[in-house]
């Protein structure tokens, strides 16, 4: 495992991917099947292995504290899916045949479905809210689709709203940078790979706020602004630079869109923590700030029926199955909406046409059987015949 950390994860892993992983290694992999041979790890010691893991307490910072929460099927996957990495190393590497992960299905997660607001909710929360930067946030996660980290990474200079632009109703804004809390130890492991800049490194801490790309390609992306939030955020710069003007060279110029009012960074607790007070202020639903992320996939996917790769080109995530299986419920409502539709225009025209000459064949058989007295008295008598 350290080869393949030293050799692969170093090559391919962002900082937080490679913090996590590590932590993985560290707690759940190492302590059950770490002494194992290599040679020796087969589907059955695999199986036995994930069983135990579904028994066994979740690994905890302080290891005082005791606790009855286990390891959950869903870290049990991510190992799942690190070992399966690491075992297709082994066999390019020939240390082994053939990969034992391969044959092993982990455990079936059932995702818990995420509680959303839906349009009307979240315009009561903007109205209602007092803080200016989690308002704009707010808008900017539901117009956008984007994430807490790419709102509070989003530069000045990514932003695109000069009237011109917002007449011709093509404002957009370019995400290529997230703000994160990354461990240091990864940063230094990775010679500080992906980072853009390092905000806070207070050598009391082990993590530092960074900006930094984003994780998968698919993340960088252009996203159109409706032209009412392309207008606040022209009246949010120019409230900036008022602040630039009364704090003077004491302003932390660092061009970012959400900053404090002396341009310092905004960390993503600070948006939770109003986030939560608005919550308790206002007797809304309880979320989390992700959660407008899915009410504003949800909400596009309403508008446009269904369409999945322009929702796919809003959200940037990776594989158009993850907006599949996270919002089957409205794909079906749009499913449901195509039987609606067939039955109106289908069924409501050819089928329908086709029995309305049916009845206008048997009213002329009747007339003419009228016309014909001796022809109707003949199948009278057939009729009572049987």
């Amino acid at each position: 495992m350290k080869d393949f950390v030293d050799l692969y994860g170093v090559k391919n892993w962002s900082a937080s991917t490679y913090s996590s992983n590590i932590s993985l290694i560290k707690n759940y992999i190492d302590p059950f099947i770490g002494h194992i041979n290599l040679q020796a790890v087969t589907p059955i010691v695999i199986e036995r292995y994930y069983k135990k893991l579904q028994s066994s307490p979740v690994a905890t910072k302080n290891k005082i504290v005791k606790t009855k929460q286990t390891v959950s099927v869903a870290t049990i996957r991510e190992i799942h899916k690190l070992l399966k990495s690491a075992f297709n190393n082994a066999v390019i590497w020939d240390l082994i045949y053939t990969n034992p992960f391969m044959k092993v299905k982990p455990p079936l997660y059932q995702p818990k479905k995420r509680e959303i607001w839906t349009a009307e909710q979240i315009l009561s929360a903007i109205k209602a809210c007092n803080d200016a930067k989690l308002a704009l946030a707010i808008q900017l996660s539901f117009a956008c689709s984007l994430r807490v980290g790419e709102i509070l990474g989003l530069t000045w200079d990514n932003v695109h709203i000069s009237n011109d632009e917002i007449n011709d109703d093509n404002a957009y804004i370019y995400i290529d940078k997230q703000l994160n809390v990354i461990h240091k130890a990864s940063m230094v492991a990775l010679n500080m790979k992906d980072i853009i800049k390092v905000f806070e490194n207070s050598e009391e801490r082990k993590n530092c706020l960074v900006l930094k790309t984003p994780k998968t390609k698919s993340s960088i992306r252009k996203i159109w602004l409706p032209n009412t939030l392309a207008l606040l955020l022209q009246d949010w710069k120019k409230q900036q630079n008022i602040y630039k003007e009364y704090y003077g060279d004491e302003y932390q110029d660092n061009n970012l869109v959400i900053c404090f009012e002396n341009g310092t960074p905004c960390r993503e607790s600070t948006i939770s923590k109003s986030f939560n007070m608005l919550i308790k202020e206002t007797g809304l639903p309880k979320v989390v700030f992700h959660s407008i992320r899915h009410s504003s996939t949800t909400y596009k996917l309403k508008l446009n029926n269904g369409d999945i790769k322009a929702t796919q080109g809003d959200t940037g995530h990776s594989q158009t199955d993850m907006i599949t299986d996270v919002y089957s419920h409205i794909l079906d409502e749009d499913r449901k909406l195509n039987a609606q539709k067939f039955d109106s225009t289908f069924y409501g025209t050819e089928i329908n046409n086709a029995s309305s000459h049916k009845k206008v064949d048997i009213d002329m058989l009747v007339n003419s059987l009228k016309k014909n007295p001796e022809l109707l008295e003949k199948i009278a008598e057939l009729l009572n015949e049987k």
